[in-house]
């Protein structure tokens, strides 16, 4: 499973979504986000679907690089549906003595699975499409606001730059520690799960090593750079919004009230 998370990491290619200024990528992705909780029907979630996948064919990335991200989340997936499937109440559509499945059950459960899997595909897309270092100085330029209470923006932007920077790195290092012991006969991926838990005791501890060792070389790096000297730090490739990012905020109000206009309308499916 470890081998094929895609979570969190960029996808160099180049495509219109690449293109977009990251603040406003940001902005969307909250946007898409909140409007994932503002509809109850089936309707709201095909109108939600067909604006995902407009985006992932616009942003050209693998549909099968982003269905092997998915595969971190299958047991979260199982347990939410498996929870609402059968600890639901409401009219009864199947029982076996003390087990019962019913309409609201059901429903709730597809619902539930749909609105976790459309928030994580839609989460990634931003790391699929924005690298890291256009991550951090957007994040700094829409919390620049906070420093007029004193609030370290910078420091903040920095430490979720370098969260999402170490995630393919730790992801890379486990792969070569699983190569690394099964090399030496170690069966790490066969067996119950018991079995399974005790063999990642081997892949954790060298990972925990290996990410400390990376985290001190990092600081020491920095410090010898006087990153933290008080300085105000230039920077390199500055943000300027172009027109069709100015575009882009207009067309998210009228992605939002698009949803709450179909929300409201009483369709009679599902």
């Amino acid at each position: 499973m470890l081998r094929n998370m895609t979570i969190g990491s960029y996808y160099p290619v180049e495509s219109v979504i690449h293109r977009l200024d990251p603040r406003v990528k940001i902005i969307a992705v909250l946007v898409y986000l909140v409007s994932l909780f503002l509809f109850s029907n089936f309707i709201g979630y095909a109108v939600v679907t067909v604006f995902l996948l407009t985006v992932i064919f616009l942003s050209k990335v693998p549909v099968f690089h982003i269905l092997k991200g998915m595969r971190v989340i299958i047991f979260l997936l199982i347990f939410t549906s498996f929870f609402n499937l059968f600890f639901t109440k409401g009219d009864i559509l199947w029982e076996w003595e003390f087990i019962h499945i019913t309409y609201q059950g059901v429903r709730q459960a597809i619902f539930m699975a749909m609105r976790l899997i459309y928030l994580v595909v839609g989460s990634s897309m931003l790391t699929y499409t924005t690298t890291p270092g256009e991550l951090t100085e957007a994040i700094e330029s829409l919390l620049c606001w906070l420093k007029v209470f004193r609030v370290p923006v910078h420091d903040f932007a920095m430490m979720m730059s370098l969260a999402l920077r170490f995630i393919p790195l730790l992801l890379q290092e486990t792969n070569r520690i699983i190569d690394a012991q099964s090399a030496r006969g170690a069966d790490i991926e066969n067996g119950h799960l018991i079995k399974k838990m005790r063999s990642l005791t081997s892949i954790l501890v060298p990972l925990i090593v290996s990410a400390t060792r990376r985290a001190y070389e990092l600081g020491m790096a920095m410090e010898s750079r006087c990153y933290n000297c008080g300085k105000k730090r230039t920077k390199l490739k500055p943000l300027h919004y172009r027109i069709c990012d100015v575009l882009m905020y207009p067309m998210m109000a009228a992605y939002i009230v698009g949803i709450i206009l179909v929300d409201r309308i009483p369709w009679q499916i599902f």
